[in-house]
């Protein structure tokens, strides 16, 4: 499952979800949806955040790893 801190960085700049979603060109929705991990952004989506994040791709995201013998 990917994992993320968009949130947590969003929060750190003081942008709200609006505020980070029209700096990146989606929705407050699509910010949302983000930070729940209910949506997995496109490369190009995840490089704008992490530029507006000031952090790495694998800074802001990650794969948490599943035991596949579960």
């Amino acid at each position: 499952m990917l994992q993320n801190r968009v949130k947590e960085l969003r929060a750190r700049y003081g942008f709200s979800q609006s505020e980070l979603g029209n700096r990146v060109g989606v929705t407050r929705q699509t910010i949302s949806f983000i930070e729940k991990g209910e949506f997995s952004p496109s490369i190009t989506l995840s490089l704008r955040l992490a530029k507006h994040l000031k952090v790495s791709v694998e800074e802001l995201f990650w794969l948490e790893e599943e035991d596949i013998n579960e």
